[in-house]
């Protein structure tokens, strides 16, 4: 039986799970600085590009895609286009807003880091079981849509 919507429960609830998330999020990034490294990228751009390896996306895009500001992702996606990871592509949608897209170098450093993402994600797997695993997954990106909905600020 779930408890009435509203209870006592709910501040310390969301305070917990908003700590806890805070906390894996150090966790993931300290774990894809690791994982990054070796393929001559950091964290940051691993994100920025890994966006874009199924399709070329504006900044913008890329930004709601991750939840972060646009000018962070600017930034990133204009040292990746520096270091020819990545280029900017026209896009037929909107003249201004180019489309970012990862070149051959930039998809051999993200292919680079795949035997060591599947290591982690085998081990993580076998420390919470497969069905803990997805139900982790799931209930995140529930969190993550109930926030999206209630969006900031409507308390």
């Amino acid at each position: 039986m779930s408890e009435p919507v509203g209870t006592p429960e709910a501040p310390e609830l969301l305070s917990r799970s908003a700590l806890g998330v805070f906390r894996l999020n150090g966790q993931f990034l300290s774990v894809a600085e690791e994982l990054a490294a070796p393929a001559g990228l950091t964290a940051a751009w691993w994100q920025v590009l890994g966006a874009v390896l199924p399709q070329p996306l504006p900044v913008s895009g890329i930004a709601r895609a991750m939840g972060i500001t646009r000018q962070s992702v600017q930034r990133i996606a204009d040292l990746l286009v520096e270091r020819d990871l990545a280029t900017y592509e026209p896009n037929p949608a909107h003249r201004r807003a180019k489309l970012l897209t990862p070149t051959e170098k930039g998809r051999t450093a993200i292919h680079e880091i795949k035997p060591a993402h599947a290591a982690l994600a085998r081990r993580l797997a076998e420390e919470l079981g497969e069905s803990d695993f997805a139900e982790t997954v799931r209930v995140l990106e529930r969190l993550s849509r109930a926030l999206d909905t209630i969006g900031p600020g409507s308390g």
